[in-house]
C-alpha cells in the first residue's frame, strides 16, 4: 500500500487535531476549515516525499503551522493595505458549551503565535516529550512556557467572559 492509499486513514487520524490548531490560530471556523484543506492538499502532494526523518504527525503539524503563519501574514498585509480593523463577532447560539468553546478559541487566537501552537498541543493532550520534539525546545522550558501561557489565557478568557 502506498502513502497515497493511506491518505484517508491519515486524514481521519490527524484532521481533528489540525482543525483545533487552525482554529486556535484564526479564531474563525471558516478560515480554519480553509487552512485544514490547504494543509491536507499539501500533505497529499508531498506524502511520497515524506522521509520518516520525524514522526508523520510532526511533519503534518509543521505543514499546518506554516499554513497558519502564512495565512496570518497574508491577513495582516491585507488589513494594512485596507487600513481596516476587523472585529470578531461570536456566533450566536443557545448552546452555552459551544459558546464557551468558541470563546476559548477566540482567546487562544489572541496569544502570540508560538504560544498558540503550544496550548493547542496541550489541549490535544499531546505528551510533553512529543511537543518538545515538534517545537524544538526542552521539556523543562516547555513546562515553564505552558504554565505562563495558561495564566495568560485565563486572564484573556476572564476579560472576554465579562463582556
Amino acid at each position: 500500500m502506498t502513502n497515497k492509499e493511506n491518505f484517508e486513514i491519515i486524514y481521519k487520524e490527524y484532521a481533528p487535531t489540525i482543525r483545533k490548531l487552525c482554529l486556535s490560530y484564526t479564531g474563525d471556523k471558516d478560515n480554519a476549515e480553509d487552512l485544514i484543506q490547504e494543509t491536507f492538499i499539501a500533505v497529499w502532494k508531498k506524502i511520497d516525499s515524506f522521509r520518516n526523518d520525524a514522526k508523520l504527525g510532526t511533519w503534518i503539524y509543521r505543514i499546518a503551522i506554516n499554513n497558519c503563519l502564512m495565512s496570518i501574514r497574508k491577513q495582516q498585509y491585507i488589513e494594512k493595505i485596507a487600513n481596516k480593523s476587523f472585529i470578531d463577532i461570536p456566533d450566536e447560539t443557545s448552546d452555552e458549551k459551544v459558546q464557551q468553546i468558541d470563546l476559548l478559541y477566540k482567546c487562544i487566537s489572541k496569544l502570540k503565535e508560538a504560544d498558540r501552537i503550544l496550548i493547542t498541543f496541550v489541549l490535544d493532550e499531546k505528551p510533553y516529550e512529543e511537543i518538545a520534539e515538534i517545537t524544538g525546545i526542552t521539556e523543562n522550558n516547555l513546562r515553564v512556557k505552558i504554565h505562563r501561557i495558561k495564566k495568560e489565557l485565563t486572564e484573556i478568557f476572564h476579560k472576554y467572559a465579562r463582556l
